[in-house]
């Protein structure tokens, strides 16, 4: 089978893009929105809709496949690619996508069609890792049509990961309805909650910290009141976008005592904080987190670190895997761009024994979180985003319900033979 004919056309996304610098720096809460002017370029506010685009391959049978192009909510952050517009998605993909994989052969497999799709950038340079994300899905959606299997096989098959394709733990956001949305989840059972949103220090962390204390004990406390059966032990994950070493004034062995405290607060649950201090670069975010690390294992906490800002492609996530920067690392899919880079970088993180959080955003589509689903379960991830949106219930609707229908169909067939882990 070929494709025919390939497609753009804008759709929603999940949620909005925010200017993190913005925010970072003290915006002001209007209700929903910000006040005040926009820090990065490309913003026309604070907080704006998000956009995407859907790519559809039309295949000579007839039948038609799809991704969706979308960014995080952070875009232009912390070494990432510039806002993303729908406007320039389409016209993106109509220029440089289109001419690559029209008339393609589909048995050609999805690891040498993403390999088009990534050389396919005007003289060389590379596409924004939106429209590599979004196009690349789509190509992974018409491989598994042709070979009339789901896309977490495909993924298993061409990349030999002897994946049992079970659902992977879901991990849920609270967005900034940080207590009802918690609750939300524990009475849902999540595996992985709350997030927390702490992306701004007075108002959410605290000067010396004393705001998140407050919210961790509120919510081993309702843990316990809403279990949904006695055995229920979520892990525990915050995301502090920087706070504590903006708190701290880059102190990390405050830091250090501090995130040992909160682990201690948080028994008898484990506690995984991710990006508590931001760097500035890649390589500073490295050997900062590396050096943290060392100072809780020092202090027998075992409160685990998890990356997620500077590590957004797949030679980012290599440099923090070999330097044993984090327990855990985020590969963040759309910024990882292509779906071929996602897997990649999966399998490196849990080669390596660390742990591979197959993350997101809350402003992608029902889409790319059906594929990111896929991707996670062929790669064994430690835990999947619930995304998108940040309504709790859509996530885990939409993320958990695909891995539940993916792993009863590959159930009914016998694995491949001779498969093995890459190790």
């Amino acid at each position: 089978m070929r494709i025919e004919e390939v497609i753009a056309v804008p759709v929603r996304a999940g949620f909005f893009a925010d200017d993190q610098l913005a925010i970072r720096d003290g915006a002001i809460r209007d209700g929903f929105d910000y006040t005040g002017q926009p820090r990065i370029p490309g913003f026309r506010r604070i907080r704006q809709p998000g956009e995407a685009v859907s790519v559809l391959l039309v295949l000579s049978d007839g039948s038609v496949e799809y991704g969706d192009c979308a960014a995080v909510q952070y875009s232009a952050a912390a070494g990432r690619d510039p806002l993303f517009t729908a406007d320039d998605g389409v016209a993106a993909v109509v220029r440089h996508v289109a001419p690559m994989l029209r008339g393609a052969r589909l048995d050609d497999g999805f690891r040498t069609l993403a390999a088009r799709i990534d050389t396919a950038g005007a003289g060389g340079s590379a596409l924004h890792t939106a429209v590599r994300y979004g196009a690349s899905q789509a190509v992974l959606a018409a491989v598994a049509r042709d070979r009339r299997i789901t896309m977490a096989e495909v993924i298993r098959d061409e990349y030999h990961t002897g994946a049992a394709l079970e659902p992977v733990p879901l991990y849920a956001q609270t967005g900034d309805e940080r207590h009802g949305n918690a609750e939300k989840m524990i009475l849902k059972g999540v595996d992985v909650l709350p997030h927390g949103l702490i992306n701004n220090v007075p108002e959410k962390f605290g000067a010396r910290g004393e705001t998140l204390v407050e919210y961790l004990g509120w919510l081993v406390g309702r843990i316990a009141e809403l279990a949904p059966s006695p055995d229920y032990r979520p892990r525990l994950h915050l995301d502090l976008y920087g706070s504590a070493g903006i708190a701290f004034a880059g102190d990390l062995d405050a830091v250090a005592d501090y995130l040992s405290g909160l682990g201690r607060l948080a028994e008898p649950y484990e506690l995984a904080v991710e990006h508590p201090v931001d760097g500035g670069s890649r390589d500073a975010q490295v050997a900062t987190l590396a050096r943290l690390r060392g100072l809780l294992a020092a202090r027998g906490s075992l409160v685990r670190i998890v990356v997620d800002e500077w590590c957004n492609t797949l030679e980012d996530v290599r440099a923090f895997v070999e330097a044993q920067a984090a327990d855990v690392i985020h590969v963040k899919t759309p910024d990882l761009g292509s779906i071929a880079d996602t897997v990649e970088a999966l399998l490196l993180v849990r080669n390596a024994g660390l742990e591979a959080y197959c993350g997101g955003t809350c402003n992608e589509t029902d889409r790319s979180a059906q594929v990111s689903a896929h991707v996670a379960m062929a790669c064994e991830a430690s835990q999947v985003l619930a995304k998108p949106g940040m309504g709790v219930d859509e996530g885990l609707m939409i993320v958990g319900n695909e891995m539940a229908r993916t792993a009863a169909l590959a159930r009914t067939r016998p694995s491949p033979a001779g498969e093995g882990v890459p190790r």
